[in-house]
């Protein structure tokens, strides 16, 4: 996958209403899903317990967190779309937000992307906001959908 490089946010600006390319997959591991855990507090069973998950949950494995699939989304834009001239970026929140399928363990998710809107912010920045798709694979409904904003200034 080769990512969009964009010289400055005037370019970016230009790019509104087009698709991003499409992201790589990333395979979720009971590692990662483990680790998210950790750092969220968030020990449900059907998370990381993998022979209780595997004999009772109705997916007969863990699943990764919903909250993962809308945390990954940060990473996964930041591989598919560059900004040269850009020195920070923030996430700056969500609009609406939907898990409509679970991503089981070892699981590959990729996004698919569309710069919906670029709006100044400040002196030196745009507010972007992004409709986002984090696709399974193999999978007809994606782990989530999202209007994602974010903050970049250059």
């Amino acid at each position: 996958m080769e990512a969009l490089v964009c010289t400055n946010l005037a370019a970016l600006k230009k790019k509104v209403g087009s698709e991003l390319p499409l992201g790589d997959w990333i395979t979720v591991t009971q590692e990662m899903i483990n680790a998210f855990a950790e750092a969220t507090l968030d020990f449900q069973w059907i998370h990381v317990d993998v022979e209780k998950a595997n004999q009772y949950s109705p997916f007969k494995a863990p699943v990764a967190h919903g909250f993962m699939s809308v945390s990954l989304i940060s990473k996964m834009l930041g591989e598919v779309l560059r900004v040269e001239s850009v020195q920070m970026g923030v996430n700056y929140g969500l609009n609406k937000v939907r898990f409509p399928n679970p991503v089981l363990v070892n699981s590959k998710v990729r996004l698919r992307s569309k710069i919906l809107q670029v709006d100044p912010y400040g002196d030196t920045g745009m507010k972007i906001l992004w409709d986002c798709t984090v696709e399974i694979e193999g999978a007809e409904k994606p782990a989530c959908v999202a209007e994602f904003v974010s903050l970049m200034f250059e």
